[in-house]
């Protein structure tokens, strides 16, 4: 009998890794055991030292390793790794994230469900606490602070429904191909942190939403390269918030949201007492606000949905900004 012909790949799944251990090769062999063979991967390491990408064992032919000679973040390795894609759909899978055996599959069931959506999240089991969420679609307050929807709470507090959410977490996600072009991939200044909400906004601004697929599912660890409250991820994390704002909001919600988000980092800087590097991030985002300004005449030429329309997407919420609920919308 002769072998089974290939499948023809229909998604690109692209894993950037800088670091990462063990966790790159665990990631790598869950993906090998999808029960969705149409796929193709494509790693990318952002220059490690610490010897994982010469440790790294690729399972068969449909995965490639690409070394870059510097570490070029998360965001510019994603759209540097989305120009060889030729497939119509793109995933990004963080090496801390190992993906059930279905989790393709759910989201090639998903694309079937939903032909007009361009973009789609996974639920996140937490890695460390897997009877917990790690996040079930990202959340955008108007007062210009994003988090994942339900983190810390019970996996069976997470609806049992397919639903609206702002964006996707990029650390499990699927992007239609043409639509993440045509909005420009990531922002590359972002590095690391927030630049699946700013792409997020932008692809919501063009017009398509994003739908979080109750059925695929990964166990993310979350800032296991970086650290979770390390000075990096607070540095970053604080100045892509002020640049969010920035760039996306349209003009009305741009008065109102820049100024709300302004004394609610600062009220929130001051009573949790936080890190020196957290304020650093928010003033780096405040002294280089020229910078995201300026890019908002091109971002904001692209909008195709009225203020009203995109003002309902966000939470308006103030007590959620403690809370951080999942903020999942009928479809």
């Amino acid at each position: 009998m002769s072998p089974a012909a290939p499948v023809p790949p229909w998604v690109t799944v692209i894993m950037v890794t800088y670091n990462g251990r063990d966790l790159i090769q665990r990631a790598v062999e869950s993906l090998a055991r999808q029960s969705e063979p149409g796929f193709r991967v494509l790693i990318i390491d952002n220059a490690s030292t610490d010897g994982s990408a010469e440790r790294l064992v690729l399972p068969d032919a449909r995965f490639r390793l690409w070394r870059a000679p510097l570490n070029l973040g998360f965001a510019a390795a994603n759209n540097r790794a989305a120009l060889e894609c030729r497939t119509p759909w793109i995933a990004t899978l963080n090496p801390d994230a190992c993906p059930d055996p279905d989790w393709l599959a759910a989201l090639a069931r998903a694309v079937q469900a939903y032909p007009e959506t361009a973009m789609f999240g996974s639920l996140q089991r937490d890695g460390s606490d897997p009877p917990r969420l790690d996040g079930c679609g990202d959340v955008l307050s108007i007062y210009g602070i994003p988090w994942r929807g339900g983190t810390g709470q019970p996996l069976d507090s997470a609806p049992g429904v397919d639903g609206e959410v702002f964006a996707p977490c990029a650390a499990a996600a699927l992007y239609r191909t043409d639509a993440f072009r045509a909005v420009g991939g990531f922002e590359p200044a972002f590095f690391c942190y927030l630049e699946d909400v700013d792409l997020g906004f932008r692809l919501r601004l063009a017009g398509h939403r994003c739908v979080q697929i109750h059925d695929a599912r990964v166990t993310h660890l979350g800032s296991a390269v970086t650290g979770r409250h390390s000075d990096f991820t607070l540095f970053h994390s604080y100045r892509n918030r002020v640049w969010l704002v920035a760039r996306c909001l349209p003009g009305p919600l741009l008065a109102l949201g820049l100024p709300l988000h302004c004394a609610a980092t600062l009220a929130l800087l001051w009573r949790s007492r936080a890190p020196a590097a957290a304020w650093r991030g928010f003033y780096a985002g405040i002294r280089s606000l020229a910078w995201a300004l300026a890019a908002r005449p091109r971002i904001q030429a692209g909008r195709r949905v009225g203020v009203l329309a995109l003002a309902r997407t966000l939470n308006w919420r103030l007590s959620d900004l403690r809370r951080r609920p999942i903020d999942l919308r009928p479809l």
